[in-house]
């Protein structure tokens, strides 16, 4: 296939761009891009029809043959495989396929109980925080409130004309 790099397409560009000018050049693209995508699909039609021709010629059950024929390590590896995946596909009414359900049963409740620790810890933590937010709040309400009553109770002062808080604010000293 074509193999082109970023520097020759840029030269392609720039060529077609001098060769078609900039109001024609849109319209070749679009239309060098469909013929791109035809091109693929009868290449991609034509490449089916000919695994198609071969499948049913027997030629791919040949070729197979051949292959394993040529590569002894590759199919022995392939037999090794196939051995081990029908050694795992258990007879559940063996000693092994009760075993296997028995430690599949095991897995089981040891996961569950391990989420409901989790959750147990995650309920126990959310209650903490629930606590302390609830601490602070309170004490800063209790701030606010007695920041409050001293306020109140400078401007009761000031009103009736206390005679402790005499002289307080004219500079003169107590």
């Amino acid at each position: 296939m074509l193999d082109l790099g970023w520097t020759e397409l840029l030269v392609i560009g720039i060529v077609a761009l001098i060769v078609v000018g900039p109001k024609d050049l849109p319209v070749l693209f679009r239309n060098a891009g469909r013929f791109m995508g035809k091109a693929r699909g009868m290449a991609r039609e034509f490449t089916r029809a000919m695994n198609d021709a071969a499948d049913q010629s027997g030629v791919n059950d040949i070729s197979k043959t051949f292959r394993s024929a040529t590569d002894p390590v590759n199919s022995a590896m392939k037999g090794v495989k196939d051995a081990a995946k029908s050694m795992t596909d258990l007879d559940p009414k063996s000693e092994t396929g009760k075993l296997s359900a028995e430690r599949a049963e095991a897995k089981r409740k040891m996961e569950l109980s391990s989420a409901r620790a989790a959750a147990e810890r995650k309920k126990r933590e959310a209650e903490e925080a629930q606590r302390k937010l609830a601490e602070m709040e309170a004490e800063e309400m209790a701030a606010e409130l007695e920041s409050g009553a001293e306020a109140a109770e400078d401007a009761a002062d000031a009103a009736h004309g206390d005679p402790d808080d005499a002289g307080k604010g004219r500079g003169d000293s107590a």
